[in-house]
């Protein structure tokens, strides 16, 4: 049937599905074992949700549920290439996947300053809880270091030295 025939009323809009954290094509999708049952549960909530819908309108409830399955095979695509990691097997005395790591400035107007973080997977890392992805450019400086090596790392326009004064996984 040709669109001149078809109501424009009837014609739906396609549903804007947020995209989920990016992970480039070919990298490992590690997650830590907090982070993977932070999928699994997100699973489940979408699934309830989607079970719970009560919209009456037919295309109002056919949007919804476009929208709800679409973040669910995202999700699923993300659950399916998970790799998880324990922290705990990781080097004790190096800063890899799942370690918390703390460090010094060494320069700048943060000399002295302190920080630490958690290095993470993509979908768990969470900048409010200190959490960063082990793609990101700090995480990935200080990969590989031990305790009071130093890390050069970009941040602001400008090359900040690092010290790593602490490294727990736990």
């Amino acid at each position: 049937m040709s669109r001149g025939f078809v109501k424009e009323e009837d014609q739906e809009e396609a549903p804007f599905i947020p995209p989920r954290a990016s992970l480039p094509a070919g990298v490992t999708n590690y997650v830590t074992p907090v982070g993977h049952k932070q999928l699994l549960e997100e699973r489940e909530e979408l699934e309830k949700e989607r079970r719970e819908l009560n919209i009456d309108n037919d295309k109002e409830r056919r949007h919804a549920t476009a929208v709800i399955d679409g973040k669910l095979n995202l999700l699923n695509e993300r659950i399916a290439s998970a790799r998880v990691l324990q922290p705990g097997e990781q080097p004790k005395d190096e800063v890899r996947f799942g370690a918390k790591v703390g460090f010094k400035f060494l320069a700048g107007t943060q000399a002295g300053k302190e920080q630490t973080f958690q290095i993470v997977g993509v979908d768990e890392a969470d900048i409010k809880a200190r959490k960063i992805a082990f793609l990101a450019p700090l995480a990935r400086a200080l990969t590989g270091k031990k305790l009071g090596e130093t890390a050069t790392v970009p941040m602001g326009g400008k090359l900040q030295e690092l010290k790593i004064t602490e490294i727990s996984y736990s």
